[in-house]
């Protein structure tokens, strides 16, 4: 154990360093709060009352600078005496209340010259004005911030975005806002913000802006200075605003800032999936810390080993999904929630959950075609469509789809994939959407598991095939789910969502076992499945907002049936071998499954309850409280297809568990949150004891602490996290009789993680992360005590930037790369093989110039020769991959 301790506390001081240099910069971004709802980390004048707006211009009078679907730049002319590089003065920021929400007011006595650009990235609408900043008469700089201004937005902020821009963001707490633009001749640029919430409910409790030393002074809801004229209109697009997504749902169900969550929750937003040119999902995940792909069932599905933990079950927009194929071409981000994740989702390893987050719906059209071509035969090509039905918006659509062919740098492998997936979503009221989606995924290929783990693997090329050429594999997917959200009031929603989710597949394939004695010959037997699965789950959750004295409360309950029947065809005999060194393909088969022809049954029925409630105690200090109790019923049967379909077996189990959390966050300043949490999770060990007694579910309890920071006026977000996993009642075999288990084992994972995202000046992204590790056995009856678990790497990094020309000649013009490092890490239990570590170095060019971008990645630059796990087989990465890509947007 003192070995133990030793191999794991040795690696931390480097991440000590990296915690010290976490904390000290953010201090200087402190703002402190004031008593006032909107707040200001500098004293503004004096805020004059509301005035008239002066005559508004039509969107015919201004002078369209870009007029792409992707981004509409909107300039006011500017008269001929006054130079372009100009920057404006706004001398105060006033917030007045309107019948339908609040409009936000820059002064200045030069609107006319301010140029504005917008998009959209979730929820939240961005305004960049690049030739203003914000500055007293004195000359000193401030910033402007609302929380919760009206219902439905959380926050306005207007800040000095770099020296010669202000940016202007408007956070959505459930949907995007709508905003619009107005010019007024006496005050400066008006912002009106509306959403559905603050119109139905008509009865806006705003107040004026006012020094942030001085008593708010209420005001009265008054109509919109801007009632009667036309808005100049901003087109909101698909586009994400680069590598930092402030809110994510997967930790709580509801949309709540990454920063009040006590627990590590990491974004892979659009922008990165798009600048790597991710052509498997997995790939995303590797820059995430603490997470590991797996390959898995025929080279054609991603699994991840999260924290030491093997995690087979992936979400969905929430919702639990299987060995399921899934294209990048339909994610608009991905969310991983590192630790367990049973206290919301039931059964699942306390590593942590990946969850795939879909595109959806936009209120303005977004049309985009991409094509992407590269070495070994590949090609994809996708369009993206997003659509309003109707004149009025209450009716939205998005359709994506993709085909993709592609060789291989392994001998005869090779297939093709095609993906469809509409969304159709109805405003049937002011407080009630429907949501409608459906995706279809269709995948043929070469069955391909990959080389055994012994060092002879490595004498030979990694383009080593040991199947058969011509072995297949045929996968089908349907995923549909229909949501329905209601509003009965400001404080209180109803969301049910219903998800029917099926798979098939089959294959035929010689597939490889181990090496044999004379250490070249690989023994293979014949193998066929025919599996299917279809899995019906409805979720009916109830959001509560309430007060108990100042304590402000979000309650969820949540209400989840889920069923699941699965089955399929088990073949196997004994094939003839192959030389590793030397393969000579063509041997005759075996025509029949003499070995081995089972067919297989099962059912799973959950019925889950959860309550979570998110406390803000102080403005400073949060607490998260939850708990969930899962009934669950297990039956399945195995029978003899070789005799008279004998039944071999049939079991049932009745399982019950209850998983809670509870964290806390305090944020001693706004760029600050130290939290702390415990979690625990479950998951159903299906197996009997010698007694015929059933298992208790394994149980993983997990206890982190971490730090939390935003730098850059929140452009840029990190965290480190420290934890200690303990996962219980593992199976272990019986002692007193070896075809049996016990709940004797358990094993430990604990390490630190380091991760960071965002846009560190305009035009310069970037990801990275650390991490590292110590997943072993810690108690058993037949494994070695101390062994490392398989493919949990001890350590792991990677870094990610680009940077894209802001101006001049070559705008548009980016470049980018990053490494990504993996720890070596065993392949096998008992330890007696492992993965070397390797860095991987990927880069990549592209040009973006109106409507059009053109790119190529370089992945595996050096050509470093490495393997990643697929559980028991080794995978070799690709050598040197280039892929170019077009796009464009219509």
């Amino acid at each position: 154990m003192n070995q133990l301790v030793s191999k794991f506390s040795y690696r931390i001081e480097w991440l000590l360093i990296l915690l010290i240099l976490l904390v000290q910069p953010a201090k200087a971004q402190d703002i402190p709060k004031s008593n006032n709802r909107f707040n200001l980390a500098k004293t503004l004048p004096q805020a004059k009352p509301p005035q008239a707006t002066g005559k508004i211009r039509q969107l015919s009078e201004l002078e369209p600078v870009v007029t792409s679907a992707k981004m509409l730049l909107v300039q006011s002319s500017t008269p001929a005496n006054t130079p372009q590089t100009e920057v404006v003065q706004v001398t105060g920021v006033k917030a007045n209340p309107t019948a339908k929400g609040v409009e936000v007011i820059l002064q200045t006595s030069k609107g006319e010259q301010l140029q504005i650009t917008n998009r959209s990235a979730g929820n939240n609408f961005i305004a960049d004005i690049p030739n203003a900043q914000l500055r007293l008469p004195s000359g000193e700089a401030f910033t402007f911030r609302s929380e919760k201004p009206i219902a439905g937005v959380s926050e306005i902020t207007v800040t000095n975005f770099d020296a010669n821009t202000i940016r202007v963001t408007v956070i959505g707490e459930a949907s995007l806002p709508t905003v619009e633009l107005y010019d007024s001749a006496n005050e400066g640029i008006i912002f009106s913000v509306a959403t559905a919430a603050s119109i139905a409910q008509q009865q806006p409790q705003t107040q004026q802006i006012q020094p942030a030393n001085q008593p708010p002074t209420q005001t009265q809801p008054s109509q919109p200075s801007t009632q009667g004229d036309e808005p100049i209109e901003l087109v909101v697009t698909g586009e994400q605003d680069g590598y930092r997504v402030p809110d994510a749902t997967t930790a709580t169900k509801t949309d709540t800032p990454l920063r009040d969550i006590p627990q590590s929750i990491q974004v892979i937003p659009q922008q990165v999936i798009k600048d790597q040119q991710i052509t498997r999902i997995s790939d995303a995940l590797r820059n995430v810390s603490g997470v590991t792909p797996q390959g898995s069932y025929a080279g054609n599905t991603e699994n991840y080993v999260l924290r030491g933990f093997v995690t087979s079950n992936n979400l969905r927009n929430g919702f639990a999904v299987q060995d399921n194929y899934i294209s990048p071409t339909t994610v608009e981000q991905v969310e991983v929630l590192k630790g367990p994740a049973s206290v919301l989702y039931g059964q699942f390893e306390p590593g942590g959950v990946v969850n795939y987050i879909t595109k959806q719906p936009l209120t303005t059209p977004y049309h985009s075609a991409e094509f992407t071509l590269g070495n070994y035969d590949y090609y994809r090509a996708a369009i993206d469509f997003s659509q309003p039905l109707t004149a009025d918006k209450k009716v939205l659509s998005r359709l994506n789809i993709a085909y993709e062919n592609f060789g291989g740098f392994v001998d005869f492998v090779n297939g093709e994939s095609y993906s469809i997936a509409p969304v159709v979503s109805f405003q049937l009221s002011d407080d009630t959407n429907l949501t409608l989606e459906y995706e279809h995924n269709t995948v043929n290929r070469t069955f391909y598991d990959g080389l055994p783990p012994v060092r002879q693997t490595f004498q030979v090329p990694i383009s080593r095939f040991l199947e058969e050429p011509g072995d297949s594999y045929n996968f089908q997917s349907d995923a549909g789910t229909i949501t329905l959200k209601h509003r009965f009031s400001d404080n209180f929603q109803f969301r049910s969502a219903l998800s029917i989710n099926n798979y098939s597949g089959d294959y035929n394939a010689v597939r490889p076992n181990s090496l044999l004695d004379d250490g070249r010959t690989v023994s293979r037997q014949l193998a066929g499945d025919i599996d299917y699965r279809r899995a019906v789950s409805l979720q009916n959750e109830l959001v509560s907002k309430f007060k108990t004295g100042s304590i402000n409360h979000q309650l969820l309950l949540g209400l989840e049936f889920s069923w699941a029947h699965q089955g399929g065809n088990y073949l196997r005999t004994a094939a003839p071998g192959l030389d590793l060194f030397n393969p000579v393909y063509g041997a005759p088969l075996p025509t029949s499954f003499v070995d081995t022809a089972q067919n297989f049954k099962s059912d799973t029925d959950i019925i889950g309850v959860y309550l979570q409630d998110q406390v803000t105690l102080l403005s400073s200090l949060k607490l998260l409280v939850g708990g969930r109790l899962d009934f669950i019923n297990y039956n399945d049967r195995n029978i003899d297809l070789n005799n008279n379909s004998q039944v071999l077996s049939t079991n049932q189990f009745n399982d019950q568990a209850f998983s809670p959390r509870v964290g806390l966050v305090y944020q001693p300043i706004e760029s600050i949150s130290l939290y702390a949490s415990y979690a625990q999770s479950f998951n159903p060990n299906n197996t009997r004891t010698a007694s015929g007694q059933a298992l208790e579910p394994s149980r993983g309890t997990q206890y982190e602490v971490g730090i939390k920071t935003e730098w850059f006026n929140k452009q840029l977000s990190a965290t480190i996290a420290a934890y200690n996993i303990t996962k219980t009642n593992v199976p272990t075999t019986d002692p007193n009789n070896i075809n049996y288990s016990i709940a004797a084992g358990e094993v430990k994972s604990r390490g630190l993680e380091f991760d960071i995202s965002g846009q560190i000046l305009p035009g310069w992204n970037m990801i990275a992360s650390a991490f590292i590790n110590d997943a072993f056995v810690s108690k058993d009856n037949s494994l070695p005590v101390g062994d490392s678990l398989v493919n949990a790497p001890g350590s792991g990094a990677s870094l990610w930037t680009t940077y894209e020309i802001q101006d001049g000649n070559w705008k548009g013009l980016g470049f980018g790369g990053g490494v990504f490092y993996t720890g070596d890490r065993e392949a096998t239990l008992p330890n007696t093989f492992k993965i070397p570590s390797y860095v991987r170095a990927d880069a990549t060019i592209f040009y973006k110039r109106d409507r059009w971008r053109v790119g190529l990645n370089f992945k595996n630059l050096l050509g470093t020769t490495y393997y990643d796990s697929q559980g028991y087989y080794l995978r070799p990465g690709a050598p040197l991959t280039v892929l170019g890509t077009v796009s464009v947007e219509f």
